[in-house]
């Protein structure tokens, strides 16, 4: 059998494992998350709706088959051993995260769907999640070639907002490199160049520093969450401005203390001029009831000597939101 017979017989054993409910899931614009549980519950987390259980139920056996076909689709092995797999659901590209006993009690995964129609800044202007000053603001910030750190929980809408901010045109005249773990963020730039880590082989740390010899204009990560986050600092501290990239925190502000917790993975003391240096604006996004909105924008001017220097994007009489009138869409 040819490798192309194989894999589209591959593919159809997993649309086949997958039951009716998960697969309509998959075809829907407005599905965000689909979690299957290990007690064979399945959760689908709607757009504006929320995370609502579905009438049906996937057995143990049935999941565990899920898993190991994404496994064979990327060519991993998942067992009691390795009983964690992540990973891209062929040929749509959704994010696959599965886990397998003895890690959980029994099998249970969860696929994140990406934004069928990326939002650039003019729709979140139309949904009333930012007006037009504070839309204006953030252009301005991409157009001066500042460091912009999106910050939020778990599906806040972090990666669809730095997918909107990459669509702005300040972006196509530049040479962007892009470094992730999995493929969610899109570039439109003719001059942009996509790298991914590789499980156990090649890490964003790694990525981040050969980047630097990849002649980047501005260097975008996915998704900040170790030792990384140092050389990141480093580098977009000298001579590539411009960046972008995302990190989990509970406000804006606290994204500057995880910055240095994550910085601490590599030494000792925090750098806190180098983060007061680099970073120069944070987006805070929140998520409430499946909606999720931008809750805070800050400038940072600075550090002395106890505490970050920051202030609001823009005037406080020119508010950034309005979700009160128009809740935001839900993104990712």
């Amino acid at each position: 059998m040819s490798h192309i017979e194989t894999l589209k017989r591959r593919n159809q054993m997993l649309h086949t494992a997958f039951c009716p409910a998960i697969r309509e899931a998959l075809t829907e614009a407005d599905t965000i998350e689909i979690m299957a549980n290990p007690d064979g519950s399945i959760w689908i987390e709607k757009a504006r709706i929320g995370i609502v259980v579905s009438d049906t139920r996937l057995e143990a056996s049935d999941r565990e088959r899920i898993i190991k076909l994404v496994a064979s689709s990327v060519r991993e092995n998942v067992d009691t051993t390795s009983p964690i797999l992540s990973a891209e659901l062929p040929n749509s590209g959704e994010r696959f995260e599965g886990i397998l006993p003895p890690v959980s009690e029994a099998p249970c995964f969860s696929i994140r769907k990406p934004a069928n129609t990326p939002l650039g800044l003019n729709d979140y202007i139309t949904l009333g999640c930012i007006n037009s000053n504070g839309a204006l603001a953030l252009q301005n910030a991409v157009l001066e070639h500042d460091n912009i750190l999106i910050a939020g929980g778990t599906s806040s809408g972090k990666t669809t907002f730095a997918n909107a901010l990459l669509a702005e045109t300040a972006f196509q005249s530049d040479r962007v490199i892009i470094l992730e773990d999995t493929r969610e963020l899109r570039c439109t730039a003719p001059n942009a160049i996509a790298l991914r880590t590789l499980k156990d082989r090649i890490s964003l740390q790694q990525l981040v520093r050969s980047t630097l010899r990849l002649r980047p204009d501005r260097i975008v990560v996915g998704e900040v969450r170790g030792s990384e986050a140092l050389d990141l600092l480093k580098a977009w501290n000298t001579g590539h401005p411009g960046g972008l990239t995302t990190l989990h925190a509970n406000s804006a502000r606290s994204a500057l203390k995880r910055l240095e917790q994550l910085t601490q993975e590599a030494i000792s003391h925090p750098p806190h001029q180098l983060i007061a240096e680099a970073i120069d604006v944070v987006v805070f996004m929140s998520r409430k009831d499946g909606v999720r909105s931008v809750e805070e924008v800050l400038r940072v001017t600075g550090y002395d000597g106890h505490d970050y220097l920051t202030t609001s994007l823009v005037s406080p009489s020119l508010s950034i939101l309005n979700t009160d009138e128009v809740p935001c869409a839900s993104s990712h």
